[in-house]
Parts: structure tokens; sequence; C-alpha cells
């Protein structure tokens, strides 16, 4: 039984990265749960604890969807927050929403249910968790930050392969080991 995640690997450019920093440098005093800039990920799909057959089946299922679809670009922008303004949750960066993409997501959530695995109640927004908020203690500065900061154009993503993760979690932070990597048809 592994914890998985289906998702595209980013890989930061040095915009990206300086961004991450300055949001970490001004949002010191805030208490935030910074990712990785190695462990930044496009989730398609989180699956959870999942037993060694299903993952065999999930294995297949997108190797045989993902073979068929073209290589494609996406661009990252527009910084953002879930949650609301006055309770946020999660600092993320949103994605265009390129064609190519929300197919490839779409295709392989609304067919999972072929090998019994059921598509999320909330619908596919893609984006990239940057930092998860546990408590902002000066509401009106970090809005004012995450004005500041959302820029367009911060990086544009070639896509030629997803991967299936496997998340292991430590007290430290986790782990994302890759254990299958589906290439796009080349």
């Amino acid at each position: 039984m592994k914890r998985i995640f289906l998702a595209i690997k980013i890989i930061p450019n040095e915009k990206l990265n300086t961004l991450v920093q300055n949001l970490r440098t001004n949002l010191i005093s805030d208490t935030i749960k910074w990712m990785d800039p190695h462990n930044l990920h496009l989730t398609i799909k989180f699956f959870g604890e999942t037993e060694d057959d299903t993952i065999k089946q999930i294995n297949t299922f997108v190797e045989s969807v993902v073979s068929k679809m073209n290589p494609f670009v996406f661009d990252i922008s527009n910084l953002g927050v879930f949650g609301s303004s006055y309770q946020p949750k999660i600092i993320w960066l949103g994605m265009d929403r390129k064609t190519e993409l929300i197919f490839l997501a779409d295709t392989i959530l609304n067919d999972l249910h072929t090998i019994g695995i059921d598509r999320d109640r909330q619908n596919f927004v893609p984006h990239l968790t940057l930092g998860r908020i546990k408590g902002i203690n000066d509401k009106e500065w970090f809005q004012q930050i995450i004005s500041k900061y959302n820029i367009q154009d911060i990086q544009t993503v070639n896509v030629n392969e997803i991967y299936l993760y496997e998340s292991i979690l430590r007290k430290e932070g986790p782990i994302y080991n890759i254990i299958h990597t589906y290439p796009l048809k080349r």
C-alpha cells in the first residue's frame, strides 16, 4: 500500500525561484509551510493510500491514455490564494487554461471509473501549491504582498511526460518518489 498521486513535475526557473524567495522574505512573520522547490508539481489526481494491485491498474490505464497524447506547453502565472482573503489556506500559482492540459486531465479523470476510481467532486483547477498557511499575523500586509507579486508569465512548462509519485509524509516535510514515468507520444 502506497500513498500516491499523478502529476506533472515542475522544475522552477529563475523567475519562479525569485518569486518564492520574495514571498518567503516578505511573509516571514506569518506561519506558512512552504513547498520545497524540488517538490513542485501540478497534481492531476491524488489517489491517497492505494493497494499494489490498484497501482498496477492505474499504471496500465494512464500509460494507455498518455501514450496517445502529443507533448504540449502551458504557462504558469497568476498568484492567488485558496480560502477567503481573511482566512487564506493555500498560496498558489495558476496556469493558463491550455486546451491540451485540460484535455489530458479530463481524459484521465473522467475515465478512471473504468478501473473503479471515481472522479473527485471538485473540478480540476490546475495550480502549483507554494505554501500552506497556518496563520497570518497581518492580513492587510499579506494581501498587499499577494497583490504585489501577482505577476504574469512566470514560467513556460514543456510537458513530455507525467509521473506517478509516492508521497511519504514526514515531520520535516514530505518526500516525493517517482514510481512510474508516462511519456507522451514521441
